[in-house]
């Protein structure tokens, strides 16, 4: 392992393993080139586009933070969370002849990524282009969510280029394939933490690394090249950062790094459940009562012990059996580790995080803390029962869960709650819509709707922008995306501006 021993990977494996339960926290204008990629033979190996971009915020590639700041840039204001992660511009790479090193990246699944992406590209000539763009730092921040690879790209013109590369999420099938390979491996996970790719977790059956023709580029400059000289650029920064944090791989694939360490830690804590449950207990020392009660007359009772310590984190409940008519198993566990949390937190603080709660957010909390996506079997029995003991539909639940696990209680607010926020924000955002070259936005108190009626602003009290999503003409607003400061940035994964 790099920079470890091997007891501070087994450390950091009990410590990540111990973790059990998280309560809820809370412009591109696109700039006409004048001479496309198509004129590549004609220019010959000259390159008169190359120029070296202004210097930008960056770090050393070998050192990326293990909390990335969002440094000053054209990427939009955001808040980094568990699915969505921000990193600064990498440095241009010393060295004359650096693009012509043989690997651009340094580990073998940076390297499959980037084998990805030439064994999929149309011209050879963009590549060379694109690498040699990422070599001089032209590369913007970069933006990583669940499916999608955002950044700025620094070409011939002033105004940079906005770039995706999209990636396939895997199924939930799949992730739970992937769990059960890790889970029978420890060794893998002590890998993984140690910011390695173990070869047997990418060979599980998964499909972890993309494969030629996986990778859909998108570009605003005018070029038709699959991919564009921009989007090549991106792909090879891209692989710089897998070498760096092959996280950065599974959340491309759909499941951030906090959220997989959960799951992996639920999941051989009830491995060891099971185990221990399939051992035969040693007995227990114990005393007669009779003679306690016998003694107490001829002795006094010492003095209580002091309180013990309050435990670093709440511990995980037990395994609970499924029986035939008897409660789900799984219901049971989450409504244990939840009561389990809040009590550690009122034992520490002397206040409860959720006491504050109406029953409404209170239920549409518990049924946010239900892991997985789609209603199961066991999640429309849940649905139902909240919805029944709130006097609500599932379908109003639903709608209200989405928005609770866009933005917490204040992304609740933002769903029910209209209001007219003061003159400011507010009024500089449909401006900077327009200059992002969408049409006019309607405003409706705290809202701004698309003339077409299918996407949706709202401003929430906390200052922050709220995307919606609805069929033309339906007023069926649902929440979509992540919250951002700013408005354009909000919209970012509905779609590029031409698309809205």
């Amino acid at each position: 392992m790099r920079g470890r021993t091997s007891e501070a990977g087994a450390r950091d494996l009990r410590e990540f393993l111990a973790g059990a339960f998280q309560l809820p926290a809370d412009l591109n204008s696109p700039a006409e080139e004048t001479a496309p990629d198509n004129d590549l033979s004609a220019q010959g190996s000259s390159h008169p586009e190359d120029s070296t971009p202004t210097a930008a915020p960056t770090l050393d590639p070998d050192l990326i933070p293990a909390i990335p700041q969002t440094p000053s840039s054209m990427a939009s204001p955001s808040r980094d969370s568990d699915l969505r992660r921000t990193f600064p511009a990498f440095a241009p790479r010393s060295g004359d002849h650096a693009d012509e090193a043989p690997q651009f990246a340094e580990t073998w699944w940076g390297n499959a990524w980037v084998t990805a992406l030439e064994e999929g590209a149309l011209d050879p000539k963009r590549l060379l282009r694109g690498r040699s763009y990422a070599e001089k730092g032209h590369v913007d921040a970069i933006t990583v969510t669940p499916g999608l690879v955002l950044a700025y790209v620094k070409g011939s013109r002033a105004r940079p280029y906005r770039v995706q590369v999209r990636l396939r999420t895997l199924a939930d099938a799949d992730w739970e394939r992937f769990l059960d390979a890790a889970a029978d491996r420890p060794g893998d996970i002590a890998a993984l933490l140690d910011k390695e790719m173990p070869k047997s977790l990418a060979e599980c059956g998964v499909p972890l690394l993309p494969g030629p023709g996986d990778l859909a580029p998108q570009c605003s400059c005018p070029d038709s090249g699959h991919p564009c000289k921009h989007a090549a650029a991106l792909c090879y920064q891209t692989a710089r950062l897998l070498d760096a944090d092959p996280f950065v791989l599974l959340l491309l694939r759909g499941r951030g790094e906090r959220p997989l360490l959960d799951a992996l830690s639920r999941r051989n804590a009830a491995r060891a459940a099971r185990a221990a449950q399939e051992q035969e207990p040693a007995p227990l020392p114990g005393v007669r009562a009779t003679d306690v009660l016998a003694a107490q007359g001829e002795r006094r009772l010492p003095p209580l012990p002091l309180p013990l310590p309050i435990p670093p984190h709440p511990e995980q409940p037990p395994v609970y059996p499924a029986a035939p008519g008897g409660p789900d198993p799984f219901a049971l566990d989450q409504l244990a580790t939840d009561a389990a949390a809040r009590a550690h937190a009122l034992l520490s603080t002397g206040r409860d995080p959720v006491g504050d709660l109406t029953l409404w957010q209170d239920a549409v909390r518990l049924a946010a803390a239900r892991p997985g996506s789609g209603l199961t079997v066991t999640t429309r029995a849940l649905y139902a029962s909240l919805a029944k003991a709130t006097g609500r539909s599932t379908g109003e639940l639903a709608r209200a869960v989405a928005a609770w696990r866009q933005g917490g209680i204040e992304g609740l607010a933002v769903l029910e709650e209209p209001w007219d926020p003061p003159a400011g924000r507010f009024d500089r955002a449909r401006p900077l819509l327009l200059a992002a070259d969408l049409p006019a936005f309607r405003p409706w108190h705290n809202h701004l709707t698309h003339p077409h009626g299918h996407v949706q602003l709202r401003l929430g009290r906390d200052g922050l922008w709220y995307a919606y999503e609805s069929e033309p003409g339906d007023e069926d607003w649902w929440p979509r995306g992540t919250p951002d400061l700013d408005p354009v940035g909000a919209l970012t994964g509905l779609g590029a501006p031409g698309d809205l």
